[in-house]
């Protein structure tokens, strides 16, 4: 394989399916049945999933809730999304663990380096929630932090396009497919499929990124194993 350990980011609202909103069962056994894929291959897998199919502040900022209370229920909303994750995964027989950097010892281990570490190291999925633990920050950038301390070899970014565009495919029919990109060229762009602070952290630890479109069947298993697929980005 190509990679020994990645990092997967999920968007909340692949567990949404159709509905729109909440965790949809379909949908989240469907995600589930991708991660196990990867994890029979024998990679190490360490996952950051949003909470945009629950809570996040752009979407909610006319409620009046100020912002760093915003993003703690959306931090809280990746701690549900987390969970459902490993009850999923858990059903399918992958043994997963959820670290959040929010304590919540009820439903989840803290976030430590160390744990987090020995987890990967006995094939355990490790679901990391709760972002970083602050607001201001997206779940892309908690998940290019964690994929850096957790010595990932790749950070997989899961979408619903092919890759990285010049503009929004689903809004333009001309809009262009990068294959390859530096992490310069995606900053001096302004490329919305990252947040500028994940960009900036990859590219200065030199962690590559893979932008690939997830809801297509084995793309997630293909992208792991390294194949070409979607947009790469590097140094």
């Amino acid at each position: 394989m190509k990679y020994k350990r990645i990092m997967l980011k999920l968007s909340g609202e692949v567990l949404c399916g159709k509905t729109g909103f909440g965790i949809d069962k379909p949908a989240l056994y469907d995600v589930a049945r991708e991660i196990k894929e990867v994890s029979k291959l024998g990679i190490e897998m360490a996952i950051v999933v949003g909470g945009g199919n629950i809570w996040r502040y752009r979407d909610t900022v006319d409620t009046g809730i100020e912002r760093s209370v915003s993003d703690a229920m959306g931090m809280l909303s990746t701690i549900m999304n987390s969970v459902a994750l490993q009850s999923a995964l858990e059903a399918l027989g992958i043994r997963s663990r959820v670290l959040s950097a929010i304590n919540v010892p009820q439903l989840a281990e803290p976030f430590i380096r160390r744990r987090a570490m020995r987890h990967l190291e006995k094939k355990r999925v490790v679901v990391c929630a709760g972002g970083t633990g602050n607001p201001y920050f997206t779940t892309d950038s908690a998940a290019a932090l964690r994929a850096l301390e957790l010595s990932c070899d790749v950070l997989l970014k899961a979408t619903n396009v092919e890759g990285i565009y010049d503009k929004d495919p689903h809004k333009f029919k001309n809009a262009k497919r990068f294959n390859e990109l530096t992490y310069a060229q995606a900053l001096e762009q302004h490329l919305d499929v990252m947040d500028q602070a994940a960009f900036s952290l990859c590219q200065d630890k030199n962690l590559p990124i893979v932008v690939f479109n997830f809801f297509k069947k084995g793309s997630l298993r293909r992208a792991a194993r390294g194949e070409k697929i979607g947009t790469l980005v590097h140094r």
